[in-house]
């Protein structure tokens, strides 16, 4: 059985909790800056995660969402100005420390580090957006630890479907047979086994009702020091949080 070298993490809603608190919010301003009066309800945002990638998901909400909406240039243009306008606002918010990485993450990938596992990045959010969250919560030289930034539209196709998977891993020089995903949602989840990848979920408020059928486990976060995950699918030994340890024993359970 192959042994576990590598660590593939998903950012937003993986990594940090993005979506609610840091993604819609950027959008909104966005939106206020450009006199629309569209305004992403916590809920009606659950709704357009069913999309990924953000101009993805504006041109969704104008083909499902509105009526008679009409603009004086071409769709994807258009989509594309906000989403840098609104790619602006969430820097903006990741600088002023605004949005936070969730439980066990930083203890999570420091010793992952330390351990010698590789480790790279597979996300449809931008490049910008991933470096400065790296930047803010680890320091600029934690941009390096991870040998493969893949990120927004380095490949044509985003999540679900598995190309962003598989280009991290042919950048990486890696099999799936040695690889670990770090995934929390559906889309995120398909993208991930699509490519062949073992896979870790730690859902959130939005993915908690998706279906992971045959993830390695599902919790509700990595667990800390006196802040033990709840496992929702999947065994923990006597395991409370994902160490390397945990992330070895699991691999051997496949």
């Amino acid at each position: 059985m192959s042994k576990l070298t590598t660590l593939l993490f998903d950012v937003d809603g993986t990594l940090a909790d993005t979506e609610a608190a840091g993604h819609r919010v950027a959008f909104n301003k966005a939106f206020a800056e450009a006199g629309l009066d569209w305004n992403w309800s916590k809920e009606t945002y659950g709704e357009l995660l069913a999309v990924t990638g953000g101009k993805e998901r504006i041109k969704f909400f104008i083909d499902d969402f509105l009526e008679d909406f009409t603009i004086d240039q071409e769709i994807t243009e258009f989509a594309a100005s906000l989403h840098q306008r609104k790619t602006h606002y969430y820097l903006e918010m990741l600088q002023q420390g605004e949005i936070p990485l969730r439980t066990g993450v930083k203890r999570l990938i420091n010793e992952a580090r330390a351990a010698g596992l590789r480790m790279g990045i597979a996300t449809t959010t931008t490049p910008a957006n991933v470096t400065y969250l790296l930047s803010s919560m680890f320091g600029e030289e934690s941009i390096a630890w991870f040998e493969v930034i893949a990120a927004g539209d380095i490949v044509p196709a985003k999540k679900p479907a598995p190309d962003i998977f598989q280009y991290a891993m042919q950048e990486m020089k890696v099999s799936a047979e040695e690889t670990m995903a770090f995934e929390d949602s559906a889309n995120g989840f398909l993208s991930s086994t699509g490519a062949g990848l073992s896979t870790l979920v730690t859902v959130n408020d939005y993915t908690a009702n998706d279906t992971f059928n045959d993830a390695l486990a599902v919790l509700d976060q990595l667990g800390d020091e006196g802040q033990p995950f709840k496992v929702l699918q999947g065994a923990s030994g006597e395991h409370t949080m994902v160490d390397v340890d945990y992330l070895h024993w699991l691999f051997a359970q496949r």
